[in-house]
């Protein structure tokens, strides 16, 4: 009886000590154009065609994280931080995790454009460092997301010109650490991300960051842009986070699930050079099979952390004709009927 006992208690011991190791693999999507698209009055269906509502079906498919963009002072406000704040409220209490973008721009920030805010492009050097930190300073403290990255894809640095990497370094240095250092002082538990494009060039980039104080390695991964070869990619990042030692994560990756377009806007992806082929055609079951590929590399990676699927939400939502619609409705995680695709089972 008493060796019975033991047993049972030893094993229930050693269950809760798995659960504890157990690594939480960060499953997320970035739907940042979704309060826009709501707004149009847009319904999706799950897989079975029932009406539900957008994060519902996120969530039964076990996404756990959402990714949203930030923008300074944005054209449109509903990228700006009242807007995202209230946004990532509401995530938060579906039970999603706040995984935040900063672009440090009023618009897209990218590695060929990362405009300095309009409101910032005349200060010095000093002014810009404290603009950067009282900023940050005021989003931490607003959202307290648990991811954050200062920047997005900056492998030329942030807040150009000052701000570049190759011409600035040490300004470029100098600026991040003011994003990061707001984020250690009003918001410590929130994991901070450098966040880079692509595989060609990260090795010395990741180097050039190499002493601020961060968490974790973000990559983009798209096919039309870094390359069709995913053994690169897994070299890749296991390359990386044994080197610098941090946990890494896909930041940004799609495929298209067709070529066909469902709006007169032109799509980024719709030529079958731009594919992986065979492998992975433009179908609901080849952009699936895309999507396994990137989990399964990032689960065989020691230290990878999770993936998320950039433009999951982005259907044509302003109808048919529109020439200003979506440059990425092939690629969304919902067919051109808004209905749920099979490449949502990858996050299960």
């Amino acid at each position: 009886m008493i060796l019975a006992i033991l047993t049972i208690a030893f094993s229930a011991c050693e269950k809760n000590q798995n659960s504890e190791n157990e690594k939480f693999l960060f499953k997320a999507v970035d739907i940042s154009s979704l309060p826009e698209i709501e707004a149009e009055g847009v319904r999706f269906y799950d897989s079975k065609g029932n009406q539900k509502p957008f994060t519902d079906i996120l969530r039964n498919h076990g996404i756990n994280t959402i990714r949203l963009k930030l923008w300074v002072h944005p054209e449109n406000p509903v990228n700006g931080l009242d807007a995202v704040a209230a946004f990532a409220d509401r995530l938060r209490n579906g039970g999603f995790k706040a995984w935040l973008t900063v672009h440090y721009s009023d618009t897209w920030a990218d590695p060929g454009d990362q405009q300095t805010p309009e409101a910032w492009q005349d200060l010095s050097l000093e002014a810009m460092k404290d603009s950067v930190y009282d900023y940050t300073r005021r989003v931490a403290l607003r959202i307290h997301p648990d991811i954050i990255q200062i920047g997005n894809e900056i492998n030329n640095g942030f807040l150009h010109p000052q701000g570049n990497r190759h011409n600035h370094p040490g300004q470029f240095i100098s600026l991040m650490q003011e994003g990061i250092r707001a984020i250690r002082q009003h918001s410590p538990d929130t994991k901070i991300m450098i966040h880079y494009a692509g595989l060609e060039g990260s090795s010395n980039f990741f180097t050039t960051v190499s002493a601020l104080d961060y968490d974790l390695i973000g990559i983009s991964y798209y096919p039309v842009w870094h390359g069709k070869d995913t053994d690169s990619l897994e070299q890749t990042l296991e390359q990386l986070s044994n080197v610098y030692q941090k946990d890494i994560l896909v930041a940004e990756t799609a495929y298209p699930f067709t070529l066909d377009w469902n709006d007169w806007t032109n799509n980024i992806v719709g030529l079958e050079e731009q594919l992986i082929l065979p492998e992975y055609p433009a179908t609901p079951e080849g952009q699936k099979a895309f999507l396994q590929k990137i989990r399964n590399i990032v689960e065989a990676t020691p230290r990878g952390a999770g993936f998320c699927y950039w433009g999951t939400e982005r259907i044509a939502f302003k109808g048919p004709e529109a020439t200003n619609g979506s440059a990425w409705e092939n690629q969304a995680l919902f067919n051109f009927d808004n209905q749920a695709l099979p490449a949502l089972e990858v996050f299960e």
